[in-house]
């Protein structure tokens, strides 16, 4: 019996906080409140009742802007104190609406100083993109003349890597070139320093199969993208490029995409009709540049082998990093341009693709194309499917998913997980439905001396007449009348307010009448009467509760004479089930 109401318990409410979205208040800060009149309320009237509200809470209301004339949108400056006693008062009959005037904010804009100055991670949608994810969980291999930690990379993840120049683990950058990429994908962002990366909380895998000076042999590439697929790579990005086909990395490109990575390359920087290898390859996201103006930087290859194009920065403006001075070594900020720079932002993205849960490499690069933002009059294909765009790919790639991350995120960002929330009256529409469950097993724990066992009929009695199926009663399936699923979640007392829509009890239904009905109609059968009977403990629960935290009764008001009308109801209910059980002791 313990079990199966701790498991009804715990499925209700499961269920009420998955799908009831719209009946549990979102959280936010505010620090006015919106009185949106209704229209048909007369000028007059509206100053009226705006000089008593001047006059009772010492504030002073005013009219949003010159264009809130037409629809009476008043503001008035409050917490949320004020904000309960206006909902409270007879004001609520003379508004379409009472509510917080809640402050939203610019999306997430690093703190890194010189973010200014990169136009290319702005013209990608990447703030957007963070809303959803920033790369966390994927490794992406950066196949290059290695990546030095330079202090805007000293808070980016590493995984070791290889450096297949010398033959050694530690993988620096003797060029710079590989820490300039390395930095568009996953530059330190949020640090206070510097700039930012595209995938800022990926991780990064360094691989030397370049020398100081620039130049690698297909036998190192083709060995570091095995490693790199043998290593936990889910990305690798190969800024680099020659003239030759090779069978040895061809096969290499194609283990590496049985393994399940995206593999993506820069097109070339010949400004001819062509990609260069591996780019040309099959398997391999082929990247075009673009310059600050969103038009084909003069540099970049085109035509039919381009997958995709990513800003690669050009003369007017370049793509900004920190790399190193191939002549000292030391750290500095510099202004690259070419499809090299251009490869890493798709890279980074795909990891924010795949950090949202799409492994296919093939699927990941559909998402990719799909969201790019196409270029109609593009004759010799200078684009491929389009313009990277990140807060696109990470939308698509979201679409149609519900994982913990984005319910527990739900559950972060409306106030759930703050303790403060479930003291200060933020779950008034989740307590009260828990106490009338909680309530009807307590009224049917008292009569368990009459009780033939916990049947199906009896819970769901319980349930039904004191909560309803309350978890359905934020579900809205695009715009399917909201009424049936508002009587779904209705408990028996609440039908009458569910059909009309409004608050207030009807006391047809918030009294004995219906119980009284059930059990005249299902006493004689032998499993549909202890349904009625637990419909009749629950309606007892759900006035009872709701004779305390919110008596409000149609005719009656919401003083003493209906939470008089809801007790005296209340006892009858249970009474009605005590009467209906008699005899059970003897035969049960």
């Amino acid at each position: 019996m313990k079990k199966l109401f701790l498991l009804s318990l715990f499925i209700i409410g499961l269920g009420f906080a998955i799908f009831n979205f719209k009946g549990l208040a979102a959280r936010g800060n505010y620090d006015s409140i919106v009185l949106d009149f209704r229209e048909d309320v007369p000028a007059a009237q509206i100053a009226e009742k705006l000089s008593a509200i001047a006059k009772q809470y010492h504030v002073n209301p005013y009219l949003n802007s010159e264009f809130s004339v037409k629809d009476n949108v008043y503001i008035v400056k409050g917490d949320e104190k004020l904000l309960k006693a206006l909902k409270k008062s007879d004001l609520a009959k003379q508004t379409e609406s009472i509510e917080p005037n809640y402050l939203y904010y610019a999306l997430e804009i690093p703190n890194d100083p010189e973010y200014s100055k990169q136009w290319n991670l702005r013209s990608i949608n990447i703030e957007s993109a963070w809303e959803e994810t920033k790369g966390s969980g994927v490794t992406v291999a950066v196949i290059d003349t290695g990546v030095s930690r330079v202090p805007d990379l000293q808070k980016t993840n590493f995984v070791k890597g290889y450096d297949f120049v010398n033959d050694k683990v530690e993988a620096d950058d003797d060029n710079g070139h590989g820490t300039h990429v390395a930095g568009t994908i996953a530059q330190s962002t949020n640090n206070g320093y510097g700039v930012a990366g595209v995938a800022y909380e990926a991780t990064i895998m360094p691989l030397k199969v370049l020398s100081a000076g620039g130049g690698g042999t297909v036998a190192d590439i083709s060995e570091a993208i095995k490693f790199a697929a043998d290593n936990g790579a889910g990305v690798i990005n190969m800024s680099l490029g020659g003239g030759g086909a090779s069978e040895l990395m061809q096969e290499a490109v194609d283990y590496a995409h049985s393994k399940g990575v995206v593999v993506v390359a820069a097109a070339g920087n010949e400004s001819r009709d062509s990609s260069s290898y591996p780019a040309r390859y099959p398997h391999v996201i082929s990247v075009s540049a673009l310059g600050p103006d969103g038009e084909k930087a003069p540099y970049s290859n085109f035509g039919a082998a381009v997958d995709i194009a990513a800003p690669g920065g050009s003369e007017n403006g370049k793509i900004l990093q920190e790399t190193i001075d191939y002549q000292t070594g030391e750290p500095i900020f510099a202004g690259y341009q070419g499809t090299s720079m251009a490869s890493p932002h798709v890279a980074g993205v795909a990891a924010m693709v795949k950090a949202m849960g799409i492994e296919n490499p093939d699927e990941v690069e559909e998402v990719l194309k799909k969201s790019a933002l196409a270029v109609k009059e593009d004759p010799l294909n200078h684009f491929g499917a389009g313009k990277l765009d990140a807060a696109a790919a990470v939308k698509l790639a979201a679409k149609g998913q519900i994982t913990f991350r984005d319910f527990f995120r739900w559950l972060r960002e409306n106030g759930y997980l703050n303790l403060r929330f479930w003291f200060d009256g933020g779950a008034v529409a989740l307590l009260p439905k828990i106490l009338m469950v909680l309530g009807s097993y307590l009224l049917a724990w008292f009569l368990r001396n009459y009780l033939p066992g916990w049947t199906w009929g009896l819970n769901s009695g319980l349930i039904f007449g004191s909560s309803g199926l309350f978890f359905l009663r934020g579900l809205y399936v695009y715009d399917a009348p909201q009424w049936p699923f508002r009587v779904l979640g209705s408990s028996i007392p609440e039908l009458g307010n569910a059909i009309q829509g409004t608050s207030a009890l009807n006391p047809i239904f918030a009294s004995v009448l219906i119980p009284l009905v059930l059990v005249a109609l299902l006493l004689g059968n032998r499993s549909w009467k202890w349904f009625a009977i637990g419909s009749g403990i629950g309606v007892a629960s759900c006035l009872l509760v709701s004779a305390v935290m919110m008596p409000h009764v149609m005719w009656l008001g919401e003083g003493l004479w209906a939470r008089a009308f809801l007790i005296v109801n209340a006892l009858l209910c249970f009474g009605l089930s005590r009467l209906a059980m008699q005899g059970e002791k003897q035969t049960a």
